[in-house]
């Protein structure tokens, strides 16, 4: 598997939901299985299967975050020097070419990406035309609408 880049913020949020997952979900659904078990046949108990599916999701999503975190890259923002580029973990202030609109987003990784706090993710159209990119120059970015253009006003690692 190859590696999976995270901040170290990411990462950190990925062990707080491991460690979530573990210590009080995993837990809560044994004791559940182990009361639905007292209500007699097991076949027709919906509680049971309830029980037993959401402890399926919950081993399945714990074993999801351990290779995710043992497969990762985490890459610090603050202590990156890529002098002035965009890259995996810097913060990069937009201008819309068309709108004037000023954007800005941090490029982080697929698990961390939420664009309501700013963060979009590595493999999103818009993340794929900045890479590489210095302030000044356009990016252009393929949108449902068309090619959008944007210039990179300020690229910060922070």
């Amino acid at each position: 598997m190859s590696k999976i880049p995270l901040t170290v913020n990411g990462a950190e949020q990925l062990r707080s939901e491991l460690q979530q997952l573990k210590t009080v979900q995993r837990p809560a659904v044994i004791a559940a299985l182990a009361e639905a078990r007292t209500h007699g046949d097991l076949a027709e108990n919906a509680e049971y299967h309830a029980a037993k599916e959401r402890q399926s999701f919950i081993e399945g999503r714990i074993a999801e975050l351990e290779a995710k975190l043992s497969n990762a890259q985490i890459i610090n923002p603050a202590l990156l020097d890529a002098d002035g580029c965009a890259v995996f973990g810097a913060t990069v202030e937009l201008e819309d070419m068309e709108s004037g609109d000023t954007f800005t987003y941090q490029i982080v990784g697929d698990d961390e990406a939420d664009i309501k706090q700013g963060k979009i993710s590595i493999s999103s159209p818009i993340a794929r035309a900045l890479i590489g990119k210095y302030p000044g120059d356009v990016a252009a970015v393929q949108a449902p609408s068309g090619t959008r253009e944007y210039e990179i006003l300020d690229v910060k690692y922070i």
